[in-house]
């Protein structure tokens, strides 16, 4: 039974730790349940409540969601805005543009310390300052292909590291083979 203690982070936990804990809960959160939209609507709550519970620059993380491959653009790849936490977003973004759609067309993690030194950055939210995108997908090979992509944004400079980007790719495989795209 999904209960709302699974987005509680002890105090002084660290970003490992929370981390962990964000993938314990949304195992147990994604356990029996494939529909993606309730699966990311609890994974960006988890996400939210986790980078709140930390130090700078994590607690300044003022955006954390999914956009998902928009099934009306077969001609012309986007992704539309899905589940999030944070400031209302732009609603479609074209792979290739920006970090999300960079992400999207190269299917690997953006790990972004200054989202102004990124060419061609859409900023959704002028008080953002880095980012992280990281892609998730289906299908091996020839047959990989994106479905949806983590998207968690910072008003501070460098708001994201390695560690960052080692949890929230476990986090991106987890969802992939969770839900029904």
């Amino acid at each position: 039974m999904v209960h709302a203690d699974a987005s509680n982070f002890a105090e002084g936990v660290t970003k490992k730790e929370a981390y962990e804990q964000i993938l314990l809960q949304a195992e147990g959160l994604l356990d029996g349940q494939r529909n993606w939209v309730c699966n990311l609507a609890n994974t960006a709550s988890l996400l939210w409540h986790a980078y709140k519970s930390l130090p700078s620059p994590s607690s300044q993380v003022n955006w954390a969601g999914f956009y998902t491959l928009d099934p009306q653009s077969a001609a012309k790849p986007q992704l539309i805005l899905g589940p999030f936490q944070g400031k209302v977003a732009c609603q479609t973004i074209v792979f290739g543009k920006g970090v999300c759609g960079a992400a999207a067309l190269t299917q690997a993690t953006q790990l972004v310390p200054d989202v102004e030194a990124f060419p061609g950055h859409i900023a959704c939210d002028g008080d953002s300052k880095s980012e992280i995108v990281v892609p998730i997908t289906v299908g091996e090979g020839d047959a990989k292909k994106v479905v949806a992509i983590i998207d968690i944004d910072c008003a501070d400079l460098n708001g994201f590291d390695e560690v960052d980007k080692k949890y929230l790719e476990q986090l991106a495989v987890l969802l992939g083979r969770s839900c029904d795209w």
